[in-house]
C-alpha cells in the first residue's frame, strides 16, 4: 500500500505493491478482495479505502484525511477532481469485513456539477452519458445524504420521461431531469445541491459510514448474528460507466448456479446503465445471454475472470462487473451467498477439482444433513388444475404458499398470529429485510435475480420470484392483480421456485433430497471418517 498516506488510509491499484496487504478486518472484505483482484492482474478501476476504524470516529474524518490519498488516484489515472476539463469522479461505497449485501450505502457519480458535466461531456464525446450520471447523483445524494424520499426524484423523472423509457431519455430530456432534481433539493431540503465536489465527496462517506447504524444494517447483524463492533470501511473509487450507451452496461453474476450449485455462470446484465439499477431491485435485468450475443469478446473475458476468481478464492463468487466502451472492469468479489444443496453440490465439485481440500470440504458440508438438503416441489400433476397467474424469474428455488401481506406490519401481524405470509412488493428492496425474515417466500413486480435483496432472500432460505411483470399492486385497496386476475391481502399464493409459476391457493407439494447428491455426501463423510482412522 502507501505509507505516504495518512494512518487508516490505502491505495489499491495494479501495480501498487501489496507486501503490506491490510487484512479484510481493516479495509473491509470488498477492499480486500479489490486489492486482490488488482494483484492478479484483473481489471479494476483503482480506488482508495478509509478503514473501518474510522466508522467509530466518523466525526474526526475530515477532508485532510482523504486528500493526500485522493492526489494519488488522480496521479494514477491522469485525471483531476472537480477539474472542468478533465474531470475525475468516483464512487464511495461501504465494505464491512462481513458481507452485508445492500444493507449500506452506495454513491455513484461523485464529482460532478454545473461545470465539471461539460468536461465529461468532452471527455467522453458521450452527452447524453454526462447528463444522466449527473441526474442521478442528484437523486442519489438527495435520497441517502438529505434523507429525501425517492419518489421526489421518480416523479420529476416521469414528468419529463412520460411514456418514454427511462434509457431511452436524450441528453436534453435529461438535463431537463437534472434541472428538475436541483430544484427538489432546494425545495424539500431548504438548501441547494453541493457544487463543490469536495464537499460531495465529504458528504458521501460520511453516509456510508453512518449507514452501518441504519435500521436495516442492524436488522441483517441481528439476523446473521454480525458484531456491530466490526464497522465498515468507505472505498472510494473511479468511475467507469456502463450507462454510455450500447457497448456499454452493468451487471452481476455468480460463478455458478446459487440455487443448484451448478458449474455454469449465472448473470444479470443491463446495457447502458449503471450497476444500481441492478442491485437495487427497481429494475428488470436479462441474463447473460445477449451479452454473450453482442459484445463475444467480453464475454469471454469474463468467463476467463470468473476461473481465475473461483481459482483465487477457492469458492463460487459473487460478482459486480461494469462494460464501458466495450471494455471490462471488475468492482467487487465475495463468496455468493448460496442455498443449502447449492453449498454441497459446490463443495464437492470443488473437491474433485483440486480447489480445495478433503478437510475444507468435510468443514464446508458439516451442518449440511438430509434436513438441510430437504427441498419441496409442486406434486407431479398437482398444477394441471391450479389457476396459474402469472410467471416470473426464480431468484431461490423450492415452493412456498402463505397469506398475501403487502408490507412488514401485514406481515408482522399475521406471522405473530400463526399464518404462513407471502411478501408482495413492487420492488425486490434490502429495506425489506425484517419483513422477508417473517416471510416464507418473496413476490416482486420488478428488481432482478441478483439483486440485493433476492440474495439475501437466498441466504434466508426464503423462495423468491422477481420481474413479474404482470403483476399490479393496489396498494390502497390493498388488492393485487394479474392479467385481468385479482387476488386480496391475505388470500392464499403458491410461489414455484423451480418453473417462476405464480399459483392461486396452495398445491399439493413433495419433499425430497436430491438422492445423488447424498450419494455423494455419505461417500466424502465414509472416506473421511475411514481416513481419520488409518
Amino acid at each position: 500500500m502507501s505509507a505516504l498516506l495518512p494512518d487508516g488510509v490505502f491505495l489499491i491499484a495494479s501495480g501498487t505493491p501489496d507486501a503490506s496487504l491490510p487484512s479484510a478486518a481493516v479495509v473491509g472484505s470488498k477492499a480486500h478482495n479489490l486489492a486482490r483482484m488488482a494483484r492478479l492482474g484483473l481489471p479494476v478501476p483503482p480506488a482508495f479505502v478509509i478503514d473501518t476504524s474510522w466508522c467509530g470516529r466518523r466525526d474526526a474524518l475530515t477532508p485532510a484525511t482523504w486528500q493526500p490519498a485522493l492526489q494519488r488516484l488522480e496521479g494514477v489515472t491522469g485525471l483531476r477532481f472537480g477539474d472542468a476539463r478533465r474531470p475525475l469522479l468516483v464512487s464511495v461505497r461501504s465494505g464491512a469485513p462481513v458481507s452485508m449485501p445492500g444493507m449500506m450505502e452506495t454513491l455513484l457519480n461523485i464529482g460532478l456539477n454545473d461545470s465539471t458535466v461539460h468536461g465529461l461531456v468532452r471527455l467522453t464525446g458521450n452527452p447524453r452519458l454526462a447528463w444522466d450520471a449527473y441526474r442521478r447523483l442528484i437523486a442519489s445524494f438527495g435520497e441517502v445524504v438529505l434523507g429525501l424520499p425517492a419518489s421526489a426524484f421518480d416523479e420529476d423523472l416521469q414528468a419529463v420521461a412520460g411514456t418514454c423509457p427511462e434509457r431511452e431519455l436524450d441528453f436534453g430530456a435529461l438535463r431537463s431531469v437534472v434541472q428538475r432534481h436541483l430544484a427538489t433539493i432546494q425545495r424539500l431540503s431548504g438548501r441547494a445541491f453541493p457544487q463543490d465536489p469536495h464537499a460531495q465527496l465529504q458528504s458521501a462517506i460520511a453516509a456510508v459510514f453512518a449507514s452501518w447504524w441504519s435500521d436495516r444494517a442492524a436488522n441483517y447483524r441481528r439476523v446473521n448474528q454480525v458484531d456491530e463492533a466490526l464497522g465498515t470501511a468507505a472505498t472510494v473509487q473511479r468511475m467507469v460507466f456502463g450507462n454510455g450507451g450500447g457497448d456499454s452496461g452493468a451487471g452481476v453474476g455468480f460463478t455458478r448456479h446459487p440455487s443448484t450449485g451448478e458449474p455454469v455462470p449465472w448473470v444479470d446484465f443491463l446495457f447502458n446503465a449503471q450497476g444500481e439499477d441492478v442491485v437495487s431491485g427497481r429494475r428488470d435485468a436479462a441474463g447473460h445471454e445477449e451479452l454473450a450475443a453482442v459484445a463475444p469478446g467480453v464475454w469471454q473475458q469474463l468467463l476467463a475472470a470468473m476461473q481465475q476468481l473461483e481459482v483465487e478464492f477457492g469458492d463460487m463468487q459473487d460478482f459486480e462487473f461494469t462494460v464501458e466502451a466495450g471494455r471490462l472492469y471488475l468492482l467487487q468479489t465475495r463468496s455468493g451467498k448460496r442455498t443449502p444443496r447449492a453449498a454441497a453440490r459446490i463443495a464437492l465439485d470443488l473437491l474433485e477439482t483440486g480447489l480445495i481440500d478433503r478437510a475444507e470440504a468435510l468443514r464446508r458440508t458439516a451442518s449440511l444433513d438430509e434436513a438441510a438438503l430437504t427441498e419441496s416441489r409442486i406434486a407431479p400433476g398437482a398444477d394441471g388444475s391450479a389457476r396459474c397467474l402469472a410467471r416470473a424469474q426464480s431468484a431461490c428455488t423450492g415452493v412456498a404458499s402463505g397469506e398475501i401481506a403487502l408490507d412488514e406490519s401485514r406481515a408482522r401481524q399475521r406471522h405473530g398470529a400463526g399464518a404462513a405470509v407471502v411478501l408482495v412488493r413492487q420492488d425486490a428492496e434490502t429495506r425489506d429485510i425484517a419483513a422477508l425474515e417473517l416471510a416464507v417466500g418473496l413476490l416482486t413486480a420488478r428488481g432482478a435475480r441478483t439483486s440485493h435483496a433476492a440474495v439475501v432472500a437466498r441466504q434466508l432460505g426464503r423462495v423468491c420470484l422477481v420481474g413479474c411483470t404482470d403483476m399490479q399492486i393496489d396498494s390502497n385497496r390493498r388488492t393485487v392483480r394479474w392479467n385481468g386476475q385479482q387476488l386480496a391481502e391475505g388470500d392464499w399464493l403458491t410461489l414455484d421456485g423451480q418453473s417462476g409459476a405464480v399459483y392461486a391457493g396452495v398445491l399439493e407439494v413433495i419433499r425430497e433430497a436430491p438422492p445423488e447428491l447424498m450419494k455423494r455426501l455419505h461417500e466424502l463423510r465414509h472416506a473421511g471418517s475411514r481416513a481419520a482412522t488409518d
